[in-house]
């Protein structure tokens, strides 16, 4: 299959439409593997931010990433169109804190995108598949996701409004169907909101011919609709925008009633942590091997299927009724010990400790302290422990992590760590 990125250059200057900035937002090819990264020109050192969940700092009326002066905001256009022409790996270059909104659609991308052309590379693009169907609701906002072979979007919205009401669509993410159906709808907002949002920094570069403003009983301005339902088919633009930030592709069938970016988001988290993900693993077993030394019957690291530089790291354990501590804990009854999912969550962090250092093949790890541990329910046989660690404080050889153990999305276990690297 291949990962994609650009073949050339896709370019998008305007103006930001919270920000009020001029921007440009330039588009390049990117290595095999990097995945969406942004990067502020701007900024000394250009910082990156990666497009993941783990970035996003707010969700009000647009999904912003990152961290203090080095974020951006409102980039579900700009990552729908990229999701639409099922980009794997792109470098985002902004020169300010906003990608340009131009005319409120995602047209201006989807072009510049679609002119710069695919390149095909090596490697396993990553792809999240529902297996089994499930329901998530976040406020207003309520996700029925159920098993499909592609993307598939049912969206409702409802406002009391004479132009909107209650609006439906269904759409099959696909390029052309992209293009045709949901990327010309342009983003809209209601007038008596406007003063409120600028009040907050928000919406300072929203003008008539970037969005389309909504009076008590009608558009603001000459504007005409492009369709009588632009509104639901927006939003299911949007819903593809902020799924892009899961880092794959997504198949599933996602019916979205009243959604927003704070559901979405809420979605993509979800989907990180059930899904089942296939390809764009970042360490195989024989990768682990080769960094740490421990063997059967305590290693407890199957696969590391994130690794972001020396900040976070996700690593899985496939927990079977063959692991030899079940034989007494207990007879008839196995439960994983927790001082073992403990270890394991340790042993994926030693792998993020190690990737820091050089000669990993000479050193070791040693956890110094324990803080805040908690076992939230029971792991059985058939179990996937997924375990996520974050880098809270590191000082060369001594560093502190977060670490969230998860089954089927919920929490088994958490704890606070402090660990030391010391020569064999």
């Amino acid at each position: 299959m291949g990962r994609r990125t650009l073949a050339g250059t896709a370019e998008v200057r305007g103006v930001g439409l919270h920000t009020g900035r001029a921007a440009t937002a330039r588009c390049t090819g990117a290595p095999s593997g990097q995945g969406i990264v942004f990067r502020r020109t701007d900024l000394p050192g250009a910082p990156a931010i990666r497009a993941r969940v783990t970035e996003v700092q707010s969700t009000e009326r647009r999904t912003a990433l990152g961290d203090g002066e080095a974020a951006v905001q409102t980039v579900e256009h700009l990552l729908a169109a990229a999701a639409a022409l099922e980009l794997d790996d792109l470098t985002i270059e902004l020169d300010g804190p906003e990608p340009p909104i131009g005319d409120g659609s995602f047209v201006p991308f989807l072009a510049a995108l679609t002119e710069a052309g695919i390149a095909t590379m090596p490697g396993q693009p990553t792809i999240y598949r529902v297996l089994a169907p499930f329901q998530l609701a976040d406020g207003d906002s309520t996700y029925v996701v159920a098993p499909a072979r592609t993307l598939r979007l049912t969206t409702t919205i409802e406002w009391a409004h004479p132009l909107i009401g209650r609006q439906s669509g269904a759409y099959e993410i696909t390029a052309d169907e992209f293009r045709r159906e949901l990327a010309p709808a342009r983003t809209f907002g209601f007038l008596h909101e406007a003063e409120a949002l600028r009040a907050r920094g928000l919406a300072l570069g929203a003008a008539l011919d970037s969005t389309l403003v909504l009076s008590e009983d009608g558009l603001v301005g000459d504007a005409a609709l492009r369709w009588p339902d632009e509104f639901v088919r927006h939003k299911a633009a949007d819903i593809l925008g902020d799924l892009a930030l899961v880092g794959g592709r997504v198949q599933a069938h996602v019916i979205a009633t009243k959604p927003s970016h704070q559901g979405n988001i809420a979605l993509a988290r979800w989907l990180t942590r059930t899904a089942q993900r296939d390809g764009g693993v970042a360490m195989d077993i024989g990768r682990i091997l080769d960094v740490i030394p421990h063997r059967y019957p305590f290693l407890l690291v199957d696969r590391i299927l994130e690794v972001e530089g020396t900040k976070r790291i996700v690593g899985i354990k496939n927990v079977t009724i063959n692991e030899p501590f079940f034989q007494g804990h207990f007879p008839g009854h196995p439960i994983m010990p927790g001082v073992l999912i403990i270890e394991a969550m340790a042993q994926v962090g030693g792998m993020l400790l190690l990737g820091t250092i050089e000669d990993p093949d000479q050193k070791v790890v040693y956890f110094m302290s324990l803080d805040n541990v908690k076992f939230r329910r029971p792991v059985t046989p058939g179990d996937q422990l997924r375990c996520e660690l974050e880098m809270l404080q590191n000082r060369g050889r001594t560093c502190r992590m977060k670490g969230v153990a998860y089954v089927d999305g919920n929490v088994v276990a958490e704890a606070e760590m402090m660990a030391r690297v010391v020569d064999r």
